[in-house]
């Protein structure tokens, strides 16, 4: 099957990585749904490196206009992929953000945060293959950015909530780090084997700050 593809001028204006719209009625939603859920049967078993949209077209038995319709290019498909994991996770982090009330809880919200993001990943090969995937494509890295963004503006209320009097220079720094941090750490330890993953993970829960306040009065 040949893969048709738009014009250049067009595939330029769609060039941003996002669907071209949300269908909003029941047909054009299940076909938005069947695309995804091919394209996830996809990068499972071949990469998202290796996804096509002409293998989509094929599997999800659509046509190339009917694809196009909603996603100009795999990057979009991919992106949406990934929005849709990054929301899982961040209930999570809210979740645990909010049951912190003192330092000691923070610590142990931190490491949960850190053990059900690894956790997740590890149980979805789709979305640790489109992680990876996001730190090569320039599209992709901003959703990670704003992903990872979210992510700090969630600690950095809890550290404002539980130290009000410390100004926002001194407690949004660290919550970035912090957040990075913990990415970092499940990045590395989804490139291991599921015994190495597991000991480092471990071992960057006992390297968390047990004395939060003490490091961000050190680094003021």
């Amino acid at each position: 099957m040949d893969e048709k593809m738009p014009s250049r001028r067009k595939r330029a204006a769609d060039n941003t990585g996002q669907p071209r719209r949300i269908p909003s009625q029941q047909r054009g939603r299940e076909r938005f749904e069947r695309i995804l859920a091919v394209a996830a049967e996809l990068i499972e078993s071949k990469g998202s490196d290796a996804l096509k949209m002409s293998e989509i077209v094929e599997k999800a038995d659509l046509s190339f206009g009917a694809l196009y319709q909603y996603f100009p290019d795999k990057s979009s498909i991919i992106r949406t992929l990934a929005e849709r994991f990054n929301e899982q996770g961040r209930r999570c982090v809210e979740d645990e953000l909010s049951r912190v009330s003192d330092a000691a809880s923070l610590h142990r919200a931190l490491a949960n945060i850190t053990d059900e993001y690894y956790q997740f990943f590890r149980r979805e090969p789709v979305m640790r293959d489109i992680w990876h995937a996001t730190q090569a494509d320039r599209l992709l890295r901003a959703v990670d950015a704003e992903d990872m963004e979210f992510h700090a503006q969630a600690l950095f209320a809890v550290l404002a909530r539980l130290w009000p009097a410390r100004p926002t220079g001194e407690l949004l720094p660290p919550a970035r780090l912090l957040m990075q941090l913990l990415a970092a750490a499940v990045r590395y330890a989804i490139s291991l084997d599921e015994d190495e993953g597991d000991r480092a993970i471990t071992l960057y829960k006992r390297m968390l700050p047990a004395d939060i306040e003490g490091l961000i009065s050190s680094a003021s």
